[in-house]
């Protein structure tokens, strides 16, 4: 034991004198760079109105889910335009599918008129996109306004305008085309 204790400390002395060494002092170079000269800084004529956001500009934000469908709904005060993807609901082409994302305006009073509603969807298809987007909607609407009767009378219309459908679609499984289906057997 006692050899190990004494290599031990001949090593210690080694790293000691290995810090000591001084350090060479590199010279100090200094490069200095040539100032540019500073543009003016121009200001120009703002067009419109800067708004300031006051107590009264109020944005919610609410989100909704129907099958492999997702929608954010945006409402603030404004003109009455209600727009999904930044596009106009009025443009879509499909009256029913126009219908059930407006669903939920229906059944608010003439306040719906000053409120501009964007909603932003993704995944799915059309379907579960306007169902989506509906759920949203309503669930935005039930915050903006603060309540609790709109909610009640929303849940009694119909519930899924406010609690999202938590059925998706089953697994496929192997043997089989789809998830429960199986394939065809033959007995020739």
């Amino acid at each position: 034991m006692t050899a190990k204790k004494e290599k031990k400390e001949e090593k210690a002395p080694e790293k000691e004198e290995k810090k000591e060494e001084p350090k060479k002092e590199e010279p100090k170079v200094e490069i200095k760079e040539e100032e540019k000269p500073k543009k003016k800084k121009t200001t120009r004529k703002r067009t419109g109105k800067k708004k300031a956001k006051g107590p009264k500009d109020k944005v919610v934000m609410a989100r909704g889910k129907r099958k492999e469908s997702q929608a954010r709904a945006r409402i603030r005060k404004g003109k009455g335009e209600i727009r999904v993807n930044s596009k106009s609901v009025k443009g879509y082409g499909n009256k029913y599918i126009r219908s059930i994302i407006t669903e939920p305006l229906s059944y608010m009073g003439p306040e719906v008129n000053e409120l501009d509603i964007s909603i932003s969807v993704k995944g799915g298809g059309i379907m579960g996109q306007a169902q989506a987007a509906r759920t949203a909607i309503a669930k935005a609407l039930v915050v903006y306004f603060d309540k609790e009767n709109l909610k009640d009378k929303f849940i009694s219309i119909d519930r899924s305008l406010l609690v999202e459908d938590t059925r998706r679609v089953e697994a496929k499984k192997y043997r089989g085309p789809k998830a429960r289906a199986r394939y065809q057997k033959s007995y020739r």
